[in-house]
């Protein structure tokens, strides 16, 4: 199936193909990205259709299956109060998942007008914003997360606010710096000559042409997003019990790593899979998207 996708794309590139054609077939050909890809959709999947593939309730608890190891009937075990480990891992995901999703999602939402408008109008308000930008920055993100997250109070939501904010400065950077890039080729100098209104060539010149790299960008800050809520839910600032979290798991787990070790791996190794599924899968858009890198 691979081989007749590649054969189809290369057909495309010889009758003039688009550019996002283009950067799909230079993903395709990149096997570790599309392996990252198919373990994060998988991911993706399991979270959707948890009520359907979880073998028993994530909170049902059995004072009989205390601790039980891997068997048949539990696959991955029982935690400290009998509940299934695997339906917790799979319910688990919904809440990882959406913390990356929906950080990643404020921060751009935030920093992406931010940059826009600082990299384009520059001066005096370049020079402030990008000094507050810098005092953020200076701050390191998971400490800056965990000072949000204990300020905003301990929930899910609020450890996605938390997230999307110590996320941001990276994307206004990340803007600014593109806009600056392209603000003063050929294309926007003739879209300016035309008469243009200064917004219109901000939202239909420069920032189509600044899309890439965000793209990159929220595929890696996704990964860091999902490590935050992790780090966030073990300290008890995320996900609150008994609802299930990777992150709360790992922190249960540390207390029977001698007596139950799986429950430790099987939420260490999901969180390990999937950060380093959507890095490889990063990876390899930042080459698609890099007509160099062909």
């Amino acid at each position: 199936m691979t081989a007749q996708i590649l054969e189809a794309l290369r057909a495309g590139e010889a009758l003039g193909e688009p550019p996002w054609l283009r950067a799909v077939r230079r993903l395709v050909k990149r096997r570790a990205a599309m392996i990252g890809l198919g373990v994060v959709v998988f991911f993706i999947l399991i979270a959707a259709a948890a009520p359907l593939v979880s073998p028993y309730d994530p909170l049902a608890t059995s004072w009989t299956a205390v601790r039980k190891a891997p068997s048949a009937a539990h696959l991955f075990g029982t935690d400290e109060i009998g509940r299934d480990v695997l339906a917790r891992i799979i319910w688990g995901s919904r809440a990882s998942l959406l913390a990356g999703l929906v950080s990643v999602m404020l921060a751009l939402a935030v920093g992406v007008p931010i940059g826009l408008v600082s990299g384009y109008v520059g001066g005096a308000l370049d020079a402030l914003v990008m000094r507050i930008i810098d005092a953020m920055l200076a701050i390191p993100f998971l400490i800056l997360a965990i000072a949000l997250a204990a300020f905003l109070g301990p929930s899910l939501s609020n450890a996605m606010i938390a997230i999307g904010i110590t996320q941001m400065p990276i994307f206004a950077r990340l803007t600014r710096g593109q806009v600056l890039s392209v603000k003063h080729e050929d294309y926007i100098e003739a879209a300016h000559a035309i008469g243009n209104p200064q917004y219109r060539v901000v939202l239909r010149h420069i920032f189509p042409n600044i899309v890439p790299p965000l793209l990159v960008q929220a595929t890696l800050a996704t990964a860091a997003a999902i490590i935050a809520e992790a780090s966030l839910s073990f300290l008890g600032l995320g996900q609150q019990p008994p609802d299930p979290s990777w992150g709360s798991m790992l922190n249960t787990a540390k207390n029977f790593m001698a007596q139950a070790p799986w429950m430790a791996i099987w939420p260490g190794l999901a969180i390990f899979s999937l950060v380093l599924s959507l890095n490889l899968f990063g990876d390899g858009l930042r080459d698609a998207l890099d007509p160099r890198r062909e």
